[in-house]
């Protein structure tokens, strides 16, 4: 049974907390029973944010559901060979392959996920059956691909000339680079949405890093690393360099400040200063979160000035600029 003394010891407990992680107590909510969202929403990353959140609102606007949104979203850069770190015209490899990775989580905690892939112009979809039709949660390379075509997909060459010509241009930028890693063109696309019955669902998807090793897979196809969905506190998504992202178990501890009564851009930051903390203060690279809570208040932050995210609500379809550390 709840006592004022108990109360007293919680409230001492999450201030500490909150002093420890460098955040204020204004960021933490004095309630951390969240009411569910009454509006549909929304979110995603990056510029191409823009005509993913149309495609998801298409869906959550005529009240449709989350876990579908999400897919249907982010299948819109996975199909534009304009944008060149999702899908079909994304960047290749060291080997001049196009390797795919992508996964999507609902409101369950069900999830799916794809490394790795191969000739799939939509992984997403490929990532959304792994869940639904398999017991298992993420299927690699070869693999995938053998699942993908079995469930119905076409192999396609998703390297366009284009692509390939922007790629051959770069190769003498990336002889004098000392790290392949510390590269652009890494711009991961992740969604995060809330339907009308104020459930939850995110998807993430991307072709990674240009010039990567063949066979590297980044943090967007790892549940707990690139994305993570917990229905009764909110999701939270990443970009920029994978590999930072998966050593911090990234959007898994967004969420968990978030249930321990951290606001979204405040936990988003706190995990942002930990990347920042172990590289010493390394600018080299550029990291970022987006979270988004069960009552639909959002926010992000990231090391480097230049992230931006798009928001569909009731408002319209538009686009922040996340804050930043430098």
């Amino acid at each position: 049974m709840s006592t004022r003394r108990g109360f007293l010891k919680k409230s001492a407990l999450f201030s500490s907390i909150a002093g420890t992680l460098g955040i204020s107590s204004k960021a933490f909510s004095s309630n951390l029973i969240l009411k569910k969202s009454n509006q549909p929403i929304v979110i995603s990353t990056w510029q191409h944010g823009i005509p993913a959140n149309s495609a998801a609102w298409e869906i959550l606007s005529k009240g449709g559901k989350a876990i579908d949104a999400v897919e249907q979203g982010v299948k819109v850069p996975e199909g534009d060979p304009n944008v060149r770190s999702v899908g079909y015209g994304g960047y290749p490899d060291k080997d001049g392959r196009v390797t795919l990775d992508a996964c999507i989580m609902d409101e369950n905690q069900q999830a799916g996920s794809v490394g790795c892939i191969e000739y799939i112009k939509h992984p997403i979809s490929v990532a959304r059956l792994v869940m639904d039709k398999t017991p298992h949660v993420m299927l690699v390379g070869v693999g995938a691909l053998e699942f993908a075509l079995n469930q119905g997909f076409s192999k396609e060459n998703l390297l366009t000339p284009q692509t390939l010509k922007e790629w051959e241009a770069m190769q003498e930028e990336f002889k004098k680079k000392k790290s392949i890693i510390n590269i652009e063109n890494h711009d991961t696309i992740g969604m995060l949405a809330i339907d009308k019955n104020g459930d939850l669902s995110g998807s993430c998807t991307t072709s990674g890093l240009a010039n990567k090793l063949h066979g590297r897979v980044g943090d967007s196809p790892i549940i707990g690393a690139g994305l993570f969905v917990d229905n009764e506190v909110g999701g939270a998504c990443a970009t920029g360099v994978g590999e930072e992202v998966i050593k911090q178990a990234g959007c898994a501890m967004v969420v968990e400040l978030m249930r321990n009564g951290a606001d979204p851009e405040a936990a988003c930051k706190e995990i942002v200063n930990r990347i920042n903390r172990t590289n010493n203060n390394s600018r080299d690279f550029q990291v970022g979160f987006l979270a988004l809570r069960k009552d639909g208040l959002f926010g992000a932050f990231s090391l480097v000035k230049g992230f931006n995210y798009a928001v569909y609500d009731e408002k319209g379809n538009n686009m922040i600029d996340s804050p930043y550390y430098v």
